[in-house]
């Protein structure tokens, strides 16, 4: 009844319901026959469908979280593949009309999707599936079938560009505001270090003083805020914040850190610290707005410092190396931790990540050849580990300032700053 485009189940065309369909603004595909020669048509129609079979082969083997959360909603599984397999046709045959990012491909089809095929989302709209989730699972289908038809995730990597200094530590970046990148590293005299990206230019290196005995960590938790930690000379986390107009002093939050901190912030007003402590365990301490907590003991057995990222409300990702030097995550959902799973790799340095949407995750480690490699979580599953290049001498930092967008940061063969971006 409400056949829209052929897939392998069901190759020719069905019947539609013009009424309904018209009300959706509905074309059907199998009208384009009228101005074509017939067997032309024939022959279009059987290499669209060799082709999705192919595609739809992969797609599907990644669908499993879509398919959990339509059933929040008590949609059907039947009737939820039977939408993507649609969206997969749709994305095929409409694809090639659209340039730009995968982003901006995505965010194009998805926005046509709503609009020539209508009828779906008139059927989904008695489920009363969240605008958020629908929007999140349909382009979440179309990017897959874009990534399966070979299409580059975004932008290409830039090439390394050398920023100077003279770093005695590995870098930390945070992003306040679009196209703002504040990078902090330890430079002579054990002192922090602070360079801006101000939207146009890079300034000059400035001394904050201090007495750092590990790399820093910094993030944003809203504008004109960064807060930075490092470890102090007793081993100690240390804390110095910018406030809009001037840098705070320093102040000693306790604890015995075998590591460099990790920090993320998942609202205003919210730091969640992380740190190993002298048994290699994830210890945890949090700001809630108005006091420290004390530490949490999160397990594990860490051969490096942590890294870690807030994507959503509540939501925090932490990762670290392993006994086995491979990537380790651990993740808290809002009400619950997660157990530690093994992400393989072979790091030689602690991992930084960033987030770049709602549910994706990008991180990066330095690997055995002092190359810097990078790991993607795109939604409903992990990429394989991607070669970047370059000659690290620490480990890297990463934010993302832009859906898009991630900017990398380590210490190049001479001390100084190296930079690599994309989107």
């Amino acid at each position: 009844m409400y056949q829209y485009y052929p897939y392998y189940g069901h190759p020719q065309p069905q019947p539609v319901d013009y009424q309904r369909a018209t009300m959706y603004g509905y074309s059907p595909f199998y009208q384009q026959a009228h101005s074509q020669n017939v067997y032309e048509y024939n022959e279009q129609l059987r290499q669209q469908n060799n082709q999705f079979r192919e595609i739809w082969k992969q797609v599907r083997s990644q669908l499993k979280p879509l398919y959990e959360k339509m059933n929040e909603y008590k949609v059907n599984r039947n009737i939820a593949r039977y939408f993507f397999m649609q969206t997969v046709y749709f994305t095929l045959i409409n694809h090639q009309q659209y340039k730009g990012s995968m982003n901006q491909k995505v965010n194009e089809i998805y926005r046509s999707l709503r609009n020539q095929v209508g009828w779906m989302f008139g059927i989904l709209a008695p489920y009363n599936i969240s605008d958020q989730d629908l929007e999140r699972a349909f382009k979440q289908v179309i990017r897959l079938t874009l990534e399966n038809l070979g299409h580059s995730p975004e932008k290409v990597w830039s090439e390394w560009e050398d920023l100077g200094g003279e770093l005695t530590s590995g870098p930390s970046v945070a992003s306040w505001k679009r196209n703002r990148l504040d990078v902090f590293a330890r430079g002579k005299k054990r002192h922090l270090y602070h360079k801006v990206w101000d939207g146009s230019s890079w300034l000059e290196w400035e001394d904050l003083g201090g007495t750092l005995t590990s790399s820093p960590a910094s993030v944003s938790w809203g504008n004109n805020r960064i807060d930075v930690f490092s470890r102090g000379d007793n081993q100690q986390l240390i804390h110095k914040y910018w406030n809009g107009s001037s840098w705070s002093g320093w102040e000693d939050l306790g604890g015995a850190l075998t590591s460099s901190p990790a920090v993320s912030s998942w609202e205003a007003n919210r730091l969640d610290v992380f740190a190993r402590g002298d048994d290699k365990k994830l210890y945890h301490k949090y700001w809630n707005g108005s006091s420290w907590s004390s530490w949490e003991d999160l397990g594990g057995t860490l051969t490096s410092a942590p890294a870690a990222v807030s994507w959503g409300q509540n939501r925090i990702d932490v990762f670290a190396r392993g006994s086995n030097r491979a990537l380790v995550h651990k993740y808290w959902d809002g009400s619950k931790w997660s157990e530690w799973e093994s992400l393989g790799g072979n790091l030689t340095s602690s991992p930084a990540v960033a987030s770049r949407e709602e549910n994706h995750l990008d991180v990066f480690v330095k690997s055995d050849n002092d190359n810097l490699y990078y790991k993607r979580w795109n939604g409903s599953q992990w990429g394989n580990w991607q070669n970047l290049g370059g000659t690290l001498t620490s480990e890297p930092a990463a934010v993302s300032w832009g859906k898009g967008r991630v900017d990398v940061f380590a210490r190049g063969t001479n001390n100084q700053l190296i930079h690599k971006y994309r989107g």
